[in-house]
């Protein structure tokens, strides 16, 4: 195991198959264990239609600020353990799942291994990602120059995003 400075990492959760809200529950709890690592903030979870491949149930969606002295890799590989862990199989790109967790932004990490693109390819463009995250862009130490909230609000239109809860700081 690492035993690197601890950094800040931002990482989204999400979920379309079961109980959704419990899986991302059970996930946050999760990463709430994970050796080195604190969670530093949560967002509300947000409910919205799936983009890509549109035929399947609702998504909840959330991210998280954690702050962690494992390895970008390191963090890749629980957050997988933590997917399979909740029932998660990968048959269908974009399609249905149990539970989704992608590392959006890893403090003064920029990768394009192809296991672990960082910042995350699609995050600039997904509502789903950019309104939990503008909720808690403060804890946005060592991230990008960005304007997250207005990015977040010309997408939150575009692409509906519906809140269903609180910040959890």
């Amino acid at each position: 195991m690492s035993t690197s400075p601890r950094r800040r990492a931002f990482v989204s959760l999400g979920s379309n198959v079961g109980d959704r809200e419990a899986q991302l529950r059970a996930a946050g709890e999760r990463l709430a264990a994970l050796p080195l690592t604190t969670i530093l903030a949560v967002s509300a979870i947000y409910e919205t239609a799936p983009l890509e491949l549109t035929a399947q149930p609702l998504f909840l969606n959330q991210v998280a600020c954690i702050e962690t002295a494992l390895a970008p890799f390191e963090l890749l590989h629980h957050c997988q353990a933590i997917e399979a862990a909740a029932g998660r199989t990968r048959t269908v790109r974009f399609g249905p799942r149990t539970l989704d967790i992608d590392i959006l932004l890893y403090e003064g990490v920029e990768s394009n291994d192809p296991e672990l693109i960082l910042p995350h390819p699609r995050m600039w463009h997904r509502a789903f990602v950019l309104v939990p995250l503008a909720e808690i862009w403060s804890h946005a130490k060592g991230m990008p120059e960005v304007d997250v909230a207005g990015l977040a609000a010309a997408l939150s239109g575009e692409q509906g995003v519906e809140r269903r809860g609180a910040v959890r700081e």
